[in-house]
């Protein structure tokens, strides 16, 4: 796919935002009804999808919400799964098994969507209590990896390294429960991640929308066999300059990225929106912008695969659920 000059993209991001068109290539990734124009979002609900979208073959779409989890099951109905769940980050691992990042109450935890189960599986670490568990991702080895960033006041930060400095780190759970911190000050904030199907690599979404001038940029770090990362693999994929950073992301079958940031309107002095828009980036596997989806809200907060054929890209974006068709399937901890 060839990429799309700069000028074209915020021209096409800016004058199609309301309808929510793909702008760029046209070879899309994604699937359109109209073979002379390009493909849309769809709005599939207009309150309740805060965040983390998490497919389940037999149940639906979780989400993310104020109100806690909300299942959207097959046929199109909401319930509220998991009331004052505090919860950000969702993913099945492959047993289906729910995992969630509850920034509320400082911690991770597994969730047996059959019987209700909830399992606390680590709410500290090192003695310290966690900030802000943000986002997951898991390997095919079941360990899991999340993101512990912190967004807004800050004096109730208790993790600190070795030196004493304050840590927004990277940390893995191993089967057995042992947790390891993985990215410790390699980064800003991070907030999404995730492991590529290879496990060749760790992209972490370096994200500090507090702070003016601070990072909004998305890395690649190379994934070692025993669940670390080796530092001097740090690469830099995309940069959101001054805009709203990325947040979390998913991937399909062929290895490309889709990752939610952006910002359709300015929230001063620390987040523009002259240039990066608010929707979906997408990336090659080499790590190319090939393509762009504008989503109407803010702040497009994140995205995942799910329907039978795992071709439907959900989205979350300021409380609201998108979603849009893609040509190729995307992977999911439960279905390769």
């Amino acid at each position: 796919m060839k990429l799309v000059s700069t000028h074209l993209l915020l021209a096409c991001a800016t004058t199609l935002l309301l309808c929510q068109s793909i702008t760029v290539a046209a070879d899309s990734v994604f699937e359109t009804d109209d073979v002379a124009g390009p493909a849309k979002a769809k709005l599939v609900l207009e309150t309740g999808a805060g965040e983390g979208p998490a497919w389940h073959g037999d149940k639906g779409l979780f989400f993310s919400g104020h109100d806690g989890i909300t299942l959207l099951n097959r046929e199109g109905n909401t319930k509220l799964f998991m009331p004052d769940a505090g919860s950000n980050g969702l993913l099945f691992d492959r047993e289906g098994r729910l995992l969630i990042c509850q920034p509320k109450f400082r911690r991770v935890s597994r969730l047996d969507v059959n019987t209700g189960t909830l399992t606390v599986l680590t709410d500290a670490f090192e003695g310290m209590k966690y900030n802000q568990p943000n986002d997951i991702t898991v390997d095919s080895k079941g360990r899991v990896y999340f993101s512990d960033p912190k967004y807004g006041e800050r004096d109730s930060m208790e993790m600190r390294d070795r030196d004493g400095k304050i840590v927004e780190g990277v940390y893995r759970i191993d089967t057995d429960g042992k947790v390891s911190r993985v990215i410790t000050q390699q980064v800003d904030r991070p907030n999404g991640v995730l492991v590529t199907p290879d496990e060749q690599y760790l992209f972490v979404a370096d994200n500090n929308n507090n702070e003016v001038g601070a990072a909004r940029k998305l890395w690649r770090f190379k994934l070692l066999s025993d669940g670390t990362v080796d530092d001097t693999s740090k690469k830099l994929i995309y940069d959101w300059k001054t805009g709203r950073g990325p947040d979390g992301m998913a991937i399909d079958q062929l290895g490309r990225l889709y990752v939610a940031g952006g910002r359709n309107v300015a929230n001063l002095p620390y987040e523009t929106a002259d240039e990066f828009k608010g929707g979906i980036y997408v990336f090659s596997n080499s790590g190319e912008l090939i393509e762009f989806v504008a989503i109407g809200r803010d702040e497009v907060t994140n995205c995942s695969f799910g329907g039978n054929d795992l071709r439907t890209l959900y989205i979350t974006a300021g409380g609201t659920l998108w979603s849009i068709r893609t040509k190729e399937p995307g992977v999911t901890a439960l279905r390769h």
